[in-house]
């Protein structure tokens, strides 16, 4: 006997991605919305790193999974430029010279 597995396509009359056009990213979009490339995040959907959905044809990532992720990165990036942007103090044994 053969098992038949049912997707998404067929449960409903439009795709998740049809619905909600802004939620989901296909697996390109997701890769140019994080800057890596498409087989990056297609490890990372296998490690199960990233939730996606599969259609029966694509993965569909949702979009909201990455807004804590970037919020962070963005804080850490003006931590590392203020840090950068600080003046180095002057060292005290430069004016002990001999």
């Amino acid at each position: 006997m053969q098992v038949r597995r049912l997707s998404l396509r067929f449960l409903y009359p439009k795709t998740i991605r049809e619905r909600n056009d802004n939620v989901y990213l296909s697996i390109k979009e997701t890769a140019e919305y994080l800057s890596c490339t498409t087989a990056y995040v297609e490890t990372l959907i296998q490690q199960k790193k990233i939730r996606a959905l599969f259609d029966g044809e694509n993965y569909l990532i949702n979009k909201d999974q990455f807004t804590t992720h970037l919020k962070q990165m963005e804080k850490y990036k003006e931590l590392v430029e203020e840090i950068r942007n600080e003046p180095v103090p002057e060292d005290i044994d430069i004016k002990d010279e001999d």
